[in-house]
């Protein structure tokens, strides 16, 4: 029960990683808001799980200030922000369209920057400090040649994460980021469905081959990473500022 009290809103959690993230917070004794654009997918895992759906499209500063005002209506306030919401796209450079350019900033960076801020200011006025909790990846410490915006995107979140944390730490709010690896999801049957397009491999191939490749031995799976989520959460990580950790089963080591 290591975040027995805590009010904790999740951004994308309907669904893969951020499902397991509202499972896991609500195990550890926090009230969670299941935040989602699908909506009925948000009320069908709140039910699940114990926790409360709340609508949010983080594409939309008024969704963004309905949501946060929706968690404080109903805990009475915000300890934890887990910003988990993203979206994916791949091409080569010379391929890259502005529209697939722009929804991938506008999910994955402002996306990320906007509920922060939003929070950060209710977390500042509740005066109890807080934990902010964003989702990098891999892919954000390197570039890919396939996956250039999307690896950019995870860069600012990496880069965001360090600048709020220095930013915020006098306030008592610790910002810190989980970098996954390669986790099977749903989401995975669209990247794998990309880079057989560009790759030209039968559907499945590129799943079979990163998971061959990860030194752990296989692909992640969405509880992999609610060890680091909930510490990072916890008191526990209470001198932790602005780093971002590697959850990756040894893809990468920084």
């Amino acid at each position: 029960m290591r975040l027995k009290g805590k009010s904790a809103l999740i951004t994308g959690a309907a669904r893969g990683i951020g499902r397991a993230f509202a499972a896991a917070y609500v195990a550890e004794g926090a009230r969670v808001a299941v935040a989602d654009i699908d909506k009925a997918a948000a009320e069908a895992t709140a039910a699940e799980i114990g926790g409360y759906a709340v609508h949010l499209d983080v594409t939309s500063q008024a969704s963004i200030d309905a949501a946060v005002a929706r968690v404080v209506d109903v805990a009475g306030g915000i300890d934890i922000l887990l910003n988990n919401a993203a979206s994916f796209d791949l091409a080569p450079i010379v391929d890259i369209t502005r529209a697939s350019y722009q929804k991938l900033m506008d999910i994955n960076v402002a996306g990320t920057l906007f509920p922060l801020q939003a929070v950060a200011r209710q977390m500042i006025a509740q005066g109890r400090g807080g934990r902010i909790i964003n989702m990098a990846s891999q892919a954000g410490r390197r570039g890919e040649a396939l996956v250039g915006v999307y690896c950019a995107s995870k860069a600012a979140v990496i880069s965001l994460t360090q600048s709020a944390g220095m930013d915020l730490i006098k306030h008592g709010i610790k910002v810190n980021a989980i970098a996954p690896g390669v986790v099977d999801t749903p989401m995975w049957d669209q990247v794998d469905a990309l880079f057989a397009k560009y790759e030209n491999l039968p559907l499945g191939e590129k799943k079979r081959q990163v998971g061959l490749a990860v030194p752990y031995g296989r692909m992640g799976r969405p509880e992999d990473l609610t060890g680091m989520a909930v510490f990072l959460a916890s008191d526990e990580a209470d001198y932790i500022v602005a780093q971002t950790f590697n959850v990756d089963g040894g893809n990468w080591m920084s």
